[in-house]
């Protein structure tokens, strides 16, 4: 039994990256997040008040301690957190990336400009 709760364990790590790595911040994913931390402060709580569920739990998937179980759980929590945070600074990289080259645009000289200067010898704001 333990193999299949490992193999299930792995699937979910698996399945969680690429569904986090995927897609943006939208919506959509925000929703699942509020519910996933939902359940997770539901089953804090729960395990809290009541830590032989917890532990028959543990045993019923066939893992030998409920603080096993609270472990592997986690991990993947932690993976989770990992994938998110490599997603949002991603996201905020490209958005740098993207300021960066729009200003670099935006405050370089044009060709009247630039000629402008090369031929009186400096710039228009100099003879002000």
């Amino acid at each position: 039994m333990i193999i299949v709760v490992q193999i299930v364990l792995v699937l979910a790590v698996i399945l969680v990256s690429f569904a986090l790595m995927r897609g943006g911040s939208n919506a959509r994913h925000l929703a699942i997040r509020r519910i996933l931390l939902a359940i997770f402060a539901v089953a804090a709580v729960f395990s809290i008040f009541f830590p032989e569920v917890l532990s028959t739990t543990a045993s019923f998937l066939g893992i030998g301690r409920g603080t096993d179980l609270v472990l592997y759980a986690t991990i993947i929590c932690f993976f989770v957190y990992m994938a998110t945070t490599y997603q949002r600074f991603h996201s905020l990289e490209t958005s740098i990336t993207k300021l960066s080259r729009r200003l670099a645009l935006d405050e370089a000289e044009g060709p009247v400009e630039h000629a402008e200067r090369s031929v009186d010898g400096h710039s228009r704001e100099g003879r002000r």
